[in-house]
């Protein structure tokens, strides 16, 4: 990552050069999304280091959840450095603000081909990573890496809609194809960004485990023949390999103390192998009948009648 953070770096200070030499609104625009995703990497780089730290008194349930904090700031990244930026070059252009002269955009397009060279390079690298760790299902649960595969593939689109507007500018002469260009760069920015931030936003408000996990889970209780009933289970993620889950289940009638005990004892250790990311397991054991009985009239002193 610390090569990745490197490369775009070089990146934007090339376009940025290019386009204030060119007064290439297409190519400004782009500088400033390399902006963002050097901003970025730097996130992510915080959010890999960050999560890895053991649960402590402070954060019993470990730190997991860093990845998606960084991962929501740098959708705000994009979205303000690389998004806002760009609409801004486009409306202005539009308005007049760029200059007709397009001296200077042959260089300009070498500098875009070349990001476009390194942006491909890097987009298949990310999606090689995809792969090892389980394809687009499983590998993409990582928001990093999910956010790395966002903008590799935001990159070289983004510079293939500059090189267009910047070519269609040279040949027609007419300013409004790069404008466009900038404020498709822009949208599409904002719309990854939004996706991003939306992932990252019910993740760190509490997002379920999958609906595979919890049904296994469903199931392996359901299959214990001292549970009567599953009355509720919740599962939350605490991070990208690690979940919460909580059941309350009713038991056979007869069970006495001791039995009650091993059988939760023996319970959690059958979920944590057949879910190995449930590290933290809570199971809420009652008796059906005792709690009837226990809220029946007689007990709670009420009185019915016609």
């Amino acid at each position: 990552m610390l090569v990745a953070l490197a490369a775009n770096l070089v990146i934007a200070a090339a376009k940025a050069v290019g386009g204030l030499a060119a007064g290439s609104p297409a190519l400004l625009s782009e500088a400033a999304h390399s902006v963002a995703d050097s901003l970025n990497e730097v996130f992510l780089l915080a959010a890999l280091r960050r999560s890895r730290r053991p649960a402590d008194r402070r954060h019993p349930f470990g730190y997991g959840k860093e990845r998606f904090f960084w991962s929501l700031l740098a959708a705000v990244g994009i979205f303000v450095m690389g998004g806002c930026f760009s609409f801004f070059q486009g409306f202005e252009a539009l308005a007049g603000g760029a200059e007709e002269d397009t001296g200077g955009y042959v260089a300009g397009l070498i500098v875009l081909g070349i990001a476009l060279l390194a942006e491909g390079a890097s987009l298949l690298r990310a999606l090689y990573q995809v792969r090892r760790q389980g394809g687009t299902g499983a590998g993409l649960r990582d928001p990093a890496l999910r956010t790395v595969v966002a903008e590799d593939g935001t990159a070289v689109l983004g510079v293939t809609l500059a090189i267009a507007g910047m070519a269609l500018h040279m040949v027609t002469g007419q300013v409004v194809w790069e404008a466009s260009a900038s404020l498709a760069i822009g949208a599409l920015l904002v719309y990854v960004a939004y996706r991003l931030g939306r992932d990252a936003r019910d993740q760190l408000i509490g997002e379920a485990a999958d609906q595979e996990s919890s049904g296994r889970i469903r199931e392996l209780l359901r299959a214990q023949p001292e549970i009567d009933s599953v009355e509720a289970l919740f599962t939350m993620k605490t991070g990208l390999d690690t979940a919460l889950v909580a059941a309350r289940v009713d038991l056979v009638p007869g069970l006495d103390s001791e039995r009650v005990e091993d059988v939760a004892v023996r319970i959690k250790r059958s979920i944590a192998r057949t879910v190995p990311e449930a590290d933290q397991i809570f199971l809420d054991v009652t008796d059906q009948r005792a709690r009837e009985a226990a809220e029946s009239p007689a007990a709670t002193g009420e009185r019915g009648g016609a």
